[in-house]
Formats: structure tokens, C-alpha cells, sequence
């Protein structure tokens, strides 16, 4: 089976029988992406993901405000890396749904020539991305993967980016969707070992610190019964997703206070994030 759209061609593998399932939309089962996309305020999610996400903001108030504030990050550090850092890929893993502050759209306000590859394993969110994105100039494609499997990643997007010049990679709210059996800090390191100087690596990650701990692990039930668990990290920890990376001041911090824009509102810690180059 293949999804064709606009200049995209999305083959499964026929042998991974977890990416066949995939291709099965089960609406009754609360998705991480489409939870996320209801806290943004959108509208591509279901009863499941709606209530779903009722829930998490039931004892996580400021969920649907940190979800926004993780947005604003988002456009932040793009823009840094575009017009400060000089650069012009950018390889955003874990994508998600469409919504308003996208990495192409950002990138582009610096230099229309940036090239953006959007890599997420849910084909649900990739064909919502194609279909909002067919009106866009060719430097901006859609790929189906999963961060679990860098090579595969690294592989198809080599289609597009030029790994011979500095490429930044996007991890924004995805590492925590990732066991730690399943190795989220060996996997940011092999994504860096395929840069070149130049590049530059963006993290944000959910924290359960400051957040009463019976109302994160309520949070955190409610994700064991969607398409992805979620794991609150340290900051120790999540900084650790930067070694080998020279941090960009202010480092591994509350994304809200990361190099704000005048005005933008307060949020309770929710994550931590920070951008990192590679000299």
C-alpha cells in the first residue's frame, strides 16, 4: 500500500507488522497526536482523544497553555537557528498534526530557501500534513517514520537534506513518548553522529517536577491507554540529551524562559527544552 500525495510517496513496509496495524485508524484509542492537537485547540481528534485530553487538563490545569507555550518555543528556537545559526534545513521528528507556528512557516520568514522535512510514524497526521501542506513550494516534504528507528529516518530524509551541510533536528515533545528501555538518549546520539559541524539539535520534554506527584501519574495513566505512553524526565536528564552538543545560552531550561518574546504569558513549569550546536 502506498500514499501518494503531492509529490509524497509513504510505503509502509510490508514486513513490520506494527506499521501495518497502523495503517488501521482506531478512533475508540486516545492518539498522542491528535490529545496534543486538542490542547492547541484544534479540531483533528475524536471523542476518544477529546476526553482523553478532559482528563489530562482535569488534573494538569495549564496542560492546554503549556501545549501553546511549547509553540511559541517552537517558533523561537526555529527562528534562532534560521537567523542566527545561518541554518537553512531543518529536520522536525515527531511532527505531529498541522497547526498554526509551523516549522516551515518560520523558517521561511528568515530565508524562503529553507528546506523542512516533517517526519511523523502516524499516517493519519502525515496525510493531514500533506493535504494542508500541497500548496507549498517543493522544499517542504512529508515522511512517514518513527524516532525509534533513526537509520530509517536519517535514510529518507537524505533524499531531501544535504547532510554534508549543517541540518538542525527537531525533537519537540516526542522524546517523552519514549521508555527508557528504549534507549531516547542513544538515539539522539546517533541522529548527532550523522551531522555535520554546524548543525544544531532542539529539545523540549515534559517534567514532572513542580507538578504534584499524584496528579502527574494520573496524567501519565491517562497516556498508558493511548498510542504512547508518556515519560516525564529530569532536567538532569533531559540535558543529557545534549552531550556533545555546545548549549545555546540560557541551556537546558523552563521553555518559557528561553529567550522569550516580550509579553508572552507565564506558564507553571510543564517542560524543559533548550537548543544545542554542533561546532
Amino acid at each position: 500500500m502506498t500514499w501518494h500525495t503531492a509529490g509524497l510517496d509513504y510505503v509502509p513496509d510490508p514486513s513490520s507488522a506494527a506499521e501495518m496495524a497502523s495503517l488501521q485508524l482506531d478512533t475508540t484509542v486516545p492518539n498522542a497526536a491528535r490529545i496534543y492537537d486538542y490542547l492547541l485547540g484544534g479540531k483533528n481528534c475524536y471523542a476518544a482523544d477529546r476526553a482523553a485530553a478532559e482528563e489530562v487538563m482535569r488534573h494538569i490545569p495549564h496542560a492546554s497553555a503549556a501545549a501553546r507555550q511549547n509553540r511559541r518555543f517552537l517558533g523561537r528556537a526555529v527562528r534562532y537557528l534560521a537567523a542566527e545559526a545561518g541554518i537553512r534545513q531543518f529536520l522536525d521528528i515527531g511532527s505531529g498534526l498541522p497547526t498554526e507556528g509551523s516549522v516551515h512557516e518560520a523558517a521561511k520568514r528568515v530565508d524562503k530557501s529553507c528546506r523542512v522535512v516533517y517526519v511523523d510514524y502516524d499516517v493519519v497526521a502525515v496525510a493531514h500534513a500533506k493535504a494542508l501542506l500541497e500548496q507549498e513550494p517543493e522544499r517542504v516534504t512529508v515522511l512517514g517514520g518513527d524516532v525509534r528507528d533513526p537509520e530509517k529516518i536519517l535514510h529518507s530524509a537524505g533524499r531531501y537534506l544535504d547532510f554534508s551541510e549543517p541540518v538542525a533536528v527537531l525533537l519537540f515533545a516526542v522524546l517523552h513518548f519514549l521508555l527508557d528501555d528504549e534507549g531516547p538518549h542513544g538515539i539522539v546520539l546517533r541522529l548527532k553522529e550523522a551531522l555535520p559541524p554546524g548543525s544544531a539539535v532542539a529539545v523540549s520534554h515534559i517534567t514532572s517536577e513542580g507538578i504534584e506527584p499524584e496528579h502527574s501519574r494520573a496524567a501519565q495513566q491517562v497516556y498508558r491507554g493511548a498510542s504512547a505512553p508518556a515519560v516525564p524526565r529530569t532536567r538532569a536528564e533531559i540535558t543529557q540529551f545534549f552531550d556533545g552538543f555546545d548549549l545555546v545560552s540560557p541551556g537546558v531550561t523552563d521553555i518559557g524562559r528561553w529567550n522569550p518574546e516580550p509579553g508572552e504569558p507565564e506558564v507553571p513549569l510543564s517542560l524543559y527544552g533548550g537548543v544545542g550546536r554542533l561546532s
